[in-house]
């Protein structure tokens, strides 16, 4: 079975699956799915170019919590293929995940391409290094280019197990770096046209200058 399913599918949820008819296609995918925790080569090239993704924790009173985390392209890191780091920069100091994990290491974690409608699902556990001797080489490893950013600690996520979503009901959004780079060629075939035009018009001035003269 899929080191995801194992973790994910528990009794209860094959109870469910069993009732409304999904048990077996589950467990035909079972033998397809990944065995162990190690991300693949698809799986850090996609998470290489998130630049957001959404974590859930569980408190000590048994209430969930989902953040979402945003930074550039890459900011969270493939350490190796069963590891992946962030840096955690300081914020609204709420400090509930934080919290959270205190209380269970234990993560969610959904990684969102919407324009490809592709999602991936990873279930790990949570280390923090803030206090710690290797605290101040990997607080600098991660640290952004970006001066105005306080990097508080370096979250470590061990992998458990992942899986990829099917594609439906993933509403396809763009940012504007995305909406950028497939107008670009229109652009800048737009400002090919208004040179030719101003190139045309020029002549045009030219030759009416030399017809009255």
């Amino acid at each position: 079975m899929g080191r995801f399913q194992e973790l994910a599918f528990t009794p209860l949820v094959k109870q469910h699956q069993q009732e409304y008819g999904s048990r077996r296609q589950y467990e035909r995918m079972a033998e397809q799915s990944p065995s162990g925790n190690t991300l693949g080569p698809d799986e850090q090239a996609f998470i290489a170019l998130r630049d957001s993704f959404y974590m859930a924790s569980v408190s000590e009173t048994g209430w969930p919590y989902v953040q979402h985390r945003g930074g550039p392209k890459g900011f969270v890191r493939v350490i190796e293929p069963g590891l992946l780091g962030f840096a955690d920069l300081r914020g609204n100091k709420q400090y509930i995940s934080l919290g959270n994990f205190d209380h269970d290491a234990r993560v969610a974690l959904f990684f969102m391409d919407y324009p490809n409608q592709t999602r991936l699902k990873i279930l790990g556990r949570v280390e923090i290094h803030e206090h710690d001797s290797e605290a101040p080489a990997l607080i600098e490893s991660f640290r952004p280019t970006e001066k105005s950013s306080v990097v508080e600690r370096v979250i470590l996520i061990h992998v458990e197990g992942f899986d990829w979503n099917c594609p439906q009901h993933i509403t396809p959004r763009y940012t504007a770096e995305q909406i950028q780079e497939v107008i670009a060629p229109l652009s800048e075939r737009l400002a090919k046209l208004d040179a030719e035009n101003a190139k045309l018009r020029e002549e045009l001035r030219a030759r009416s200058k030399i017809e009255r003269a």
